[in-house]
């Protein structure tokens, strides 16, 4: 999830383990290990765009990084409020459980987590978008309730129970969505006997309204979208794979790392001699029919030794593209 998502939960589950004795310090240190495991972003500025895309939500967001990092941050912690009654073990819980609580709720998005690092497994359960707002701003607002009372009040941990609470059955109710979309899809495909191998459904950005569907075909991907207001049949891009584009490049071990992460959703596209490998999992950069870009899209560029994976740069006008389509798409076709 976003930034800001991480803070939240973290200061609210800070807030449920310490909050009683040491009040708004107990969000502040969560809201910190909240964040923590996002900084393996910063990878970035040493390695390349292969390895930081496999570093992302790895170790940082395992089981394993909470139980080795949370003793030594409940240490230090320890060390700076030394005049609270507040023992290290303490500290510790409440440090785990915010970093802990993170790759959880990341495990939720398309991208999912490596929870069980070292071994090779991202859970992705894909029911909400990286940045969704009804989850987020009703915790925050339950949050900031709950900030605003003192820490021996019984309604700063009533406001703050309740954010979790909320948030939560919000979480769940994405996952009954996820199954009932499902069905609509599965369905569409058996009324227009399109035979399929695989199918990957997602909610589209910032709402669990609207969902998108990957569908694999023999030769082809196709996507379509629903959403809870439709009255009109599905309808099915289809996108072609185009593997055999890349020819003996598809045995360099960059591709190879690529097609993994991708999961096998990938297509391949060829423009004005330049190669590039479309991650399937984020979608298209709008809701146009005639739309070809995908949102995660890398040149491969062909290099005396081997080959280099570039990211295709974003621009403002893209996400201006996306969210005028996304708001009257959700209202139903």
């Amino acid at each position: 999830m976003d930034s800001l998502t991480q803070i939240v939960l973290g200061a609210a589950v800070g807030e449920a383990v310490l909050g009683k004795k040491v009040g708004n310090k107990a969000m502040l240190y969560g809201a910190v290990a909240g964040t923590i495991p996002d900084l393996d972003v910063l990878v970035r500025y040493v390695a390349d765009t292969v390895t930081t895309i496999e570093l992302h939500r790895g170790f940082s967001h395992s089981i394993l990084f909470s139980l080795l990092f949370a003793p030594i941050l409940g240490w230090l912690i320890s060390k700076v409020e030394r005049k609270s009654e507040v023992r290290w073990k303490d500290w510790t819980r409440l440090m785990f459980w915010g970093l802990f609580t993170h790759p959880i709720l990341d495990t939720f998005t398309t991208w999912g987590t490596q929870l069980f690092w070292p071994f090779d497994l991202r859970l992705a359960f894909q029911n909400i978008f990286v940045i969704d707002p009804l989850y987020t701003v009703p915790f925050l607002l339950f949050l900031l309730l709950a900030m605003s009372r003192k820490r021996s009040d019984p309604k700063r941990r009533r406001w703050n129970a309740m954010g979790l609470w909320v948030s939560s059955s919000y979480l769940l109710l994405t996952l009954v969505l996820k199954g009932i979309t499902y069905m609509k899809f599965t369905d569409s495909l058996e009324a227009q006997q399109i035979a399929y191998s695989a199918i990957a459904t997602r909610p589209t950005p910032l709402n669990s309204l609207l969902w998108t569907a990957n569908v694999e075909t023999e030769e082809a991907y196709l996507i379509g979208d629903y959403s809870l207001f439709d009255s009109q049949p599905i309808q099915f891009r289809s996108y072609p794979k185009n593997h055999q584009l890349l020819g003996e490049l598809h045995k360099q071990d960059k591709i190879q790392r690529m097609i993994r992460i991708a999961e096998g959703w990938f297509t391949i596209s060829e423009r004005r001699n330049q190669l590039y490998f479309n991650d399937l999992r984020f979608g298209l950069l709008s809701l146009d029919t005639d739309e070809t870009q995908f949102v995660f899209s890398y040149k491969v560029i062909p290099e005396s030794e081997g080959i280099r994976i570039e990211e295709t740069e974003k621009y403002d006008t893209d996400a201006q593209r996306l969210l005028g389509g996304l708001w009257h798409r959700i209202w139903g076709n």
